[in-house]
């Protein structure tokens, strides 16, 4: 087994340039940070590459079919993102979804323009919990495999498909098409789910597009006090999905 303990190493520096964006799509890799992620991701059947670990932290470590390589906290440090180093940084292949994986979903999320990379990873974590059945990302949306946005999945980036699209085509035609907006007359608690749903979330600054607006067959929105104007995204997100899901 490998040790490799220098800052300066070739594979430390070449680990170190996944924590940018343009790296990680001209390679197809990403960065997973600390035991969690990294056996989720494994369970999954996501391909690792090789694995940094702490000497005395190896053993829980032994049950991937990967390259493992002995490290220091210097080391971990330096190919992190995270304030204090975790116990083990992992490379793995990211998994692509395309339209494809569309053709059996009838529960499916759309996010418009989310930059917010908790947000954005928050919202997976939640829409597998509640049972979506894929997520679109639209527009100008996050990196989902931001190691930030990988953190904040919690281990669920892979249980779903999400997939970017350009354009909606015809792939949504026969859905209720459901604009989440804050004026509506369609209030959460009367809303009548149907066996086909795009739900649409807009970014917390701006909302849906007109496009989108245009697009929807259906609005609703969460029925709150007057003395509060509005929820963060993943929470409303959290809270629609509940209720049109489960």
């Amino acid at each position: 087994m490998e040790t490799i303990t220098s800052i300066s190493n070739q594979l430390v520096k070449d680990t170190v340039k996944l924590q940018q964006k343009k790296y990680r799509d001209s390679e197809n890799l990403f960065l997973l940070e600390g035991y969690k992620s990294i056996s989720e991701a494994f369970q999954a059947g996501i391909q690792l590459e090789y694995v940094f670990v702490e000497s005395e932290k190896l053993d829980k470590y032994k049950f991937l079919d990967c390259r493992l390589i002995l490290t220091n906290d210097a080391v971990l440090k330096k190919i992190s993102t995270t304030d204090s180093a975790p116990e083990a940084v992992a490379v793995g292949v990211q998994k692509k979804f395309s339209s494809k994986d569309l053709v059996n979903a009838k529960k499916v999320v759309l996010l418009e323009n989310i930059r917010d990379l908790g947000n954005l990873g928050t919202i997976l974590r939640s829409a597998v919990a509640f049972g979506a059945d894929a997520i679109v990302l639209y527009g100008d949306c996050a990196d989902l495999y931001n190691p930030k946005c990988v953190r904040s999945t919690v281990g669920n980036l892979w249980k779903i498909p999400v997939v970017y699209l350009n354009n909606l085509g015809q792939y949504f035609e026969d859905f209720d098409r459901i604009a989440t907006l804050p004026r509506t007359e369609n209030m959460l608690r009367n809303f009548k789910p149907s066996e086909k749903m795009l739900v649409m979330f807009g970014s917390e600054a701006d909302g849906l597009s007109d496009e989108l607006i245009k697009y929807a067959t259906n609005s609703v929105k969460i029925e709150m006090v007057d003395s509060v104007e509005s929820l963060n995204l993943s929470t409303s997100c959290a809270v629609i999905m509940y209720k049109l899901f489960v």
